[in-house]
């Protein structure tokens, strides 16, 4: 049976080189491509791919929110995310947004198409050089205490906000990509670096690449 599979990367030259390894080994199709989360998400609810290969970083909207975006919109859709991080807390906020399978960005192309085979069966898939146990330890010990987690404390709307800002863009740009007068962004931002326990922009970012909302 056929794999459809939807990549989602910044690069172009990312999702080129993905298309090749997975054509290549044969029974994978690639039905479309998105260039940030909220494409993503877009072309999920057009598509319901089997399959999607999201990058951890992106832009509009990082490749964790898009993914808890797409779980709730598409449950048989499995996401595969993919990124160059292999620490336990980038490897638990991806899970914990829904992802089946973490794939680092080293990895090989008969690693990329395996990670493909095995979350469109349904099942787990964590890139060679990290092990089963690392994440189902480190699972069990935020088990009871990842509702109080800092970033789940934000409302969707406030981790939009915090991936904008942490990326650099003004209240005015906020407000025109989503609809919202700078006022109203104002008091998001705000309340959210109330929230966060943060004073000033340069903190915010820290917070948001420290829990992999936006990359370096």
């Amino acid at each position: 049976m056929t794999i459809q599979v939807l990549l989602a990367d910044d690069h172009a030259i990312v999702r080129d080189g993905l298309r090749y390894m997975l054509e290549a080994w044969g029974n994978v199709e690639i039905v479309g491509e998105a260039a940030n989360g909220l494409e993503a998400v877009r072309e999920v609810e057009s598509l319901r791919p089997d399959v999607v290969m999201m990058d951890i970083a992106m832009p509009v909207m990082n490749g964790n929110e898009a993914t808890q975006r797409i779980r709730e919109i598409s449950p048989s859709t499995q996401v595969v995310i993919l990124s160059m991080y292999s620490t336990t807390e980038h490897i638990f906020q991806a899970f914990q947004a829904g992802a089946t399978g973490y794939l680092l960005k080293e990895s090989a192309g008969k690693e990329v198409f395996e990670a493909v085979q095995t979350v469109s069966a349904g099942r787990r898939y964590l890139s060679h050089k990290i092990t089963e146990a690392v994440v189902d330890n480190y699972v069990h010990s935020r088990k009871g205490i990842s509702e109080q987690s800092t970033l789940e404390t934000l409302s969707a709307r406030e981790r939009e906000i915090l991936q904008f800002v942490a990326e650099g863009k003004t209240s005015s740009k906020i407000a025109e990509i989503l609809y919202l007068s700078p006022k109203s962004v104002e008091t998001y931002r705000s309340r959210l670096m109330k929230k966060l326990g943060v004073d000033n922009v340069s903190e915010l970012v820290k917070f948001a690449i420290r829990h992999g909302v936006i990359d370096y």
